[in-house]
């Protein structure tokens, strides 16, 4: 099935929250993935659709392979960890569990924020998508500096200066992606604009970094690491991009609060110490208001 659009891309299209100038693909085909699914098969995109910033030349081009319709509306609305929780849990079944494969072709060199937006409206043509974003008080993770001023010695204000590789075309789909290669120190991973598992220094920890990443999207990344149950909202008041990495024990790491609970002996730090000790920050419990997105209609494509 291929869909065809004739409008061009803008030279300066608008891009984020509450446009009301809708950019398209020139061509654009959208396929159901009849892979048996009791079989495991990769999920690849030209580039990562994720969150984050990390993109790699396009030439114009989306191409994406085995995805679920659910991993496309996270990247066209830019769907963060903890906005996904809320999402998911509202969608029908099929959204996440059935595989499309999507092939367009834009002009030009479009940004990432450019694909987001010309993936949305071939979901709202082609899915029938409908949605919307509101803000609700809910229960969260305040994120601020333990000590006020005082790093930790895995998280350092990123250098203006420094090498930073961002162009990164490996597959997004879950478990195709091999751990990023670190920082010749071992602290960081190499590649930038994105939070990533990396490899733990000890057998059973689980560990994640970033490079020239903000607070915001750090907070956003601590609530999924530490299975804490509710989001984590940046309040250290930090501005700028950052290098980061925290190792912890997962397991017995999750709690509803952020308080102390026992692990294996001789095993590594919890998240909360880990969080402490490695980076210098802490979680407070209280209420927030946090932005979701919600998908008021969406339907499934029919069969050409």
């Amino acid at each position: 099935m291929t869909l065809v659009f004739a409008a061009p891309i803008p030279a300066h299209p608008q891009s984020g929250t509450g446009t009301t100038e809708k950019i398209r693909f020139e061509v654009a085909s959208v396929t159901r993935n009849k892979a048996d699914p009791s079989q495991k098969h990769p999920s690849d995109s030209n580039f990562p659709l994720g969150p984050g910033d990390a993109y790699a030349k396009t030439v114009g081009l989306f191409t994406a392979t085995n995805m679920s319709l659910l991993t496309y509306i996270d990247f066209a609305l830019k769907v963060t960890p903890d906005q996904g929780q809320a999402l998911q849990a509202r969608l029908p079944e099929w959204v996440k569990s059935e595989r499309f494969d999507i092939q367009a072709r834009a002009q030009g060199e479009p940004t990432k924020d450019q694909m987001r937006l010309m993936l949305r409206s071939l979901l709202e043509e082609r899915f029938k998508m409908v949605w919307h974003r509101e803000t609700q008080q809910v229960p969260v993770f305040a994120l601020t500096m333990a000590r006020p001023g005082v790093f930790g010695p895995m998280l350092q204000p990123h250098p203006a200066d420094a090498a930073c590789p961002a162009a990164i075309a490996n597959p997004a789909g879950e478990g195709t992606r091999p751990p990023p290669p670190l920082t010749p120190d071992g602290k960081f991973p190499t590649a930038c604009n994105r939070v990533a598992a990396i490899p733990a220094t000890k057998p059973g920890n689980f560990r994640i970094g970033g490079r020239n990443v903000s607070l915001a999207s750090i907070a956003s990344a601590l609530s999924f690491a530490g299975n804490l149950g509710r989001p984590v909202l940046d309040q250290t008041a930090l501005k700028g991009t950052y290098d980061f990495s925290l190792e912890f024990t997962r397991e017995n790491s999750a709690s509803p609060s952020p308080e102390p609970h026992p692990v294996p002996q001789d095993a590594g730090p919890t998240f909360l110490e880990a969080l402490k000790e490695q980076m210098g920050l802490k979680l407070n419990a209280t209420k927030g208001l946090l932005e979701t997105v919600v998908i008021d209609e969406i339907q499934q494509p029919s069969e050409n």
